[in-house]
């Protein structure tokens, strides 16, 4: 499904409320539909950046890339 490119024009938060408009429009005007639809989107999404941080190289990374799960990672 192709998206419209977002109004140079517009402010931040009116992109914002229009994207939300369209994922209600996609989803028939059902908010918990919508909801859901971006629940499985963002996790989608974020197993795929897992899959792609698991997938660069050390080297190109220079040590930037650390597990998550790892005791000794510095904040």
């Amino acid at each position: 499904m192709s998206q419209p490119l977002p109004n140079p024009e517009q402010s931040d938060s009116d992109q914002l409320e229009a994207a939300a408009d369209q994922a209600i429009a996609i989803c028939g005007g059902d908010l918990r539909e919508a909801l859901k639809a971006l629940i499985v989107a963002n996790h989608f999404l974020e197993s795929e950046l897992e899959k792609l941080c698991a997938a660069v190289s050390t080297g190109y990374a220079r040590g930037k890339l650390v597990p998550r799960d790892r005791k000794d990672r510095y904040d």
